[in-house]
C-alpha cells in the first residue's frame, strides 16, 4: 500500500516546527494497511477544565491520516493535504498517553479517506475521526 518502505524513525525525524512535534505526537508503529501514534495528554493538550481538548484529538487524527497519504503518494509529484475532518469525542481522558490507530477506508487517485480510532491506556476509545485528503500536483 505504501509507495516506498518507511520506518517509524522516519516518521519520527521530520521537521519539528510543526503542530505535532509541539503537542509531542510521536508515530509508534507502521503496519501493511495502518500506522499509529501517540500523544501525550497533559497541559500542552488539555481544555480548561483538565481533560484532553477535542481539537487536540483531531490534531492527532489529521497528523496521522496525512502523513498515510503522504506514504501513499510519490511526493516528487504530488501533495497530501486535508480536505474535511470530522470527530466525535466519545468520553473524557485527564492523563496519561492517548494512541491513535489510521486505517484506509479508500484510497483513490485524488482522494484518500482514513479512519482514525483513538484510544486512552486503557484501550477504551474516547475519539473516532473521519479525514478526507486531497491529492494535488505539487507546484513546480
Amino acid at each position: 500500500m505504501w509507495f516506498k518502505e518507511f520506518s517509524v524513525e522516519d516518521l519520527n525525524n521530520r521537521p519539528k516546527n510543526h503542530i505535532g512535534s509541539l503537542l509531542g505526537i510521536e508515530f509508534t508503529e507502521i503496519g501493511d494497511d495502518f500506522i499509529s501514534g501517540t500523544m501525550p495528554v497533559d497541559e500542552r493538550t488539555h481544555q480548561p477544565a483538565g481533560i484532553l481538548h477535542g481539537g487536540a484529538s483531531v490534531v492527532l487524527a489529521e497528523t496521522l491520516g496525512s502523513i498515510a497519504s503522504y506514504m501513499c503518494i510519490d511526493p516528487d509529484k504530488y501533495m497530501a493535504v486535508g480536505l474535511e475532518v470530522n470527530a466525535n469525542h466519545l468520553r473524557p481522558v485527564k492523563s496519561g498517553l492517548v494512541k491513535g490507530v489510521c486505517t484506509i477506508v479508500h484510497r483513490g487517485a485524488k482522494t484518500h479517506i482514513w479512519d482514525i480510532k483513538i484510544y486512552d491506556e486503557r484501550g477504551k476509545m474516547n475519539c473516532i475521526s473521519r479525514l478526507t485528503v486531497a491529492i494535488i500536483n505539487k507546484p513546480k
